[in-house]
């Protein structure tokens, strides 16, 4: 079922649509496709076309409010295991092609408050960040039913990939001027990015990438959320909350229970992809916070390995009355690994489609809903 704006805000406000949402967020990992293809499954299948997932029509917001460096990336090295590139920020990264789609940089280009005053012109305003036309395309779309989606900054995420995980947990205590005006500057830009967007558009969607935590836990906690991110969070969400934005989606893999309440203080009201194996459990998850948090995700990819009963374990339990009736788009927790057999994903896709009496299913293009 391809959903329209209306419907989608409506089921992700925990209001009762009379359907469930069941789709995928990211899709296969690029091995996988490799073994699919290897064992003869059909091209309909390994771009997940034949399934039918649910989607929702949308359209990015196509204004800039991340880094403008200026920076060409281009490929140092390529070979069947790995990938040595410089990116856009200028930093030497690894691609490993086997087990990852980002590439991991080897460096980073601020370690102190110098770097970062000679690079902060990398976030600052210009008229350059605004593309009229993109905006003009939006507001007619979403006329037509799409959501509109915008992206900022993360909070934790953009000054990591400037300093690095450790560089910027460091610099929380040693250096907090520096991460206070880092936020300052990207708060002060988005805002004025969205400002000219909020002509056109209602930002439906205000989206934020963090990948903060791992199975141990979130690796900033409470007081850093409070004292650096919630003050940027909620300068960028109350505004566009103020004219009309609906949903504030966080994207973190790992263990995110410790440092949920706090982020929900800080606006964010949709959380993916809420790992089980880090600890996350959708129908705890409904249990503790209600209609305070939607969860997009929270079905353990790593079950799909196993057997058909560990399967249908796990949908049982996932996809019971708990979490039904709004507020879940029901999805494994990331991409689907590499070594699960077309057999079983099969079969997934179509016991979970019965389970939450979804009709059988017709083939549509397959679209990330990852947001």
């Amino acid at each position: 079922m391809i959903w329209n704006r209306e419907e989608y805000i409506a089921h992700m406000t925990f209001q009762d649509t009379g359907h469930e949402m069941f789709t995928e967020l990211f899709g296969p990992l690029g091995a996988l496709e490799k073994e699919w293809r290897a064992a003869g499954v059909a091209e309909d299948e390994i771009d997940l076309n034949r399934f039918g997932w649910d989607s929702v029509k949308y359209v990015r917001l196509g204004c800039n409010t991340g880094a403008v460096t200026g920076i060409e990336p281009r490929v140092i090295s390529d070979t069947l295991e790995e990938q040595i590139l410089i990116d856009g920020m200028g930093r030497k990264s690894r691609l490993c092609k086997q087990s990852a789609t980002i590439p991991l940089p080897l460096e980073y280009p601020v370690a102190g408050p110098d770097d970062w005053a000679r690079l902060r012109r990398w976030y600052e305003f210009s008229e350059d960040r605004i593309d009229v036309e993109s905006l003009k395309r939006a507001r007619e779309l979403q006329k037509q039913g799409y959501l509109v989606r915008a992206g900022m900054p993360g909070g934790f995420d953009e000054p990591r990939q400037l300093l690095g995980e450790e560089g910027l947990c460091v610099a929380f205590y040693d250096e907090p001027e520096m991460i206070e005006d880092m936020l300052s500057v990207m708060a002060d830009t988005t805002l004025k990015v969205f400002e000219r967007a909020l002509d056109y558009v209602v930002i439906d969607n205000l989206s934020v990438h963090e990948d903060l935590a791992g199975k141990s836990g979130p690796l900033v906690g409470p007081a850093q959320i409070r004292e650096f991110i919630k003050p940027y969070y909620r300068k960028i969400w109350d505004e566009v909350r103020l004219h009309g934005g609906s949903l504030f989606s966080q994207d973190s893999d790992g263990n995110m229970n410790p440092v949920i309440d706090d982020f929900l203080d800080c606006g964010v009201n949709v959380m993916y992809p809420f790992e089980p194996g880090s600890g996350m459990d959708l129908i705890e998850t409904r249990r503790k916070y209600g209609k305070r948090l939607a969860v997009k995700g929270g079905i353990d990819k790593y079950v799909l390995r196993g057997s058909k009963e560990d399967i249908e374990r796990e949908l049982t339990y996932k996809m019971s009355a708990v979490a039904r009736g709004g507020g879940t788009v029901f999805a494994l927790d990331h991409r689907i690994p590499n070594g699960v057999s077309i057999e079983n994903y099969r079969y997934y896709a179509k016991l979970g489609r019965e389970l939450l009496g979804l009709p059988p299913a017709e083939p549509s293009p397959f679209v990330r809903m990852a947001f």
